[in-house]
């Protein structure tokens, strides 16, 4: 599972991937090392680490569309591993906050982690005013 906050990414192991220097350079994440990055043993730890924080779960089940949520500077992300996204005792977990998803078109293969994350943080970032941008 990942998770982002503020500029902060969570994730939570087991991990899919390896995050040796050479991994993310060769998936095109030459800027991991500016990148504020926590890796957390279970859920529980990661929740610990971001105690206080409204916790918005994407999952593809939800019916409330991303785009209409008014995010807050403190809140968290959720996002589940590809390629079955968020597990029911994750999305039932009470910390959840709010369910939310990507909107697709019918017949179409989901998006996949890294496109997902990306959305939303744009969109979290829009809200924002593009805070520090160019």
């Amino acid at each position: 599972m990942a998770a982002v906050t503020g500029c902060t990414l969570h994730l939570i192991e087991p991990l899919g991937f390896e995050l040796t220097d050479a991994k993310l350079r060769r998936s095109g994440l030459d800027y991991h090392d500016l990148a504020d990055l926590r890796i957390h043993p279970d859920f529980d730890a990661a929740l610990a680490d971001v105690a206080g924080s409204r916790i918005v779960a994407f999952t593809t089940q939800s019916k409330a569309s991303f785009a209409d949520v008014q995010y807050r500077e403190d809140d968290v992300l959720l996002f589940g591993p590809e390629p079955d996204g968020l597990p029911d005792w994750v999305k039932e977990h009470p910390s959840i906050d709010r369910e939310v998803r990507i909107p697709m078109l019918p017949a179409r293969r989901s998006l996949n982690l890294a496109n997902c994350a990306a959305i939303a943080v744009y969109e979290v970032w829009r809200q924002q005013g593009y805070v520090g941008a160019l």
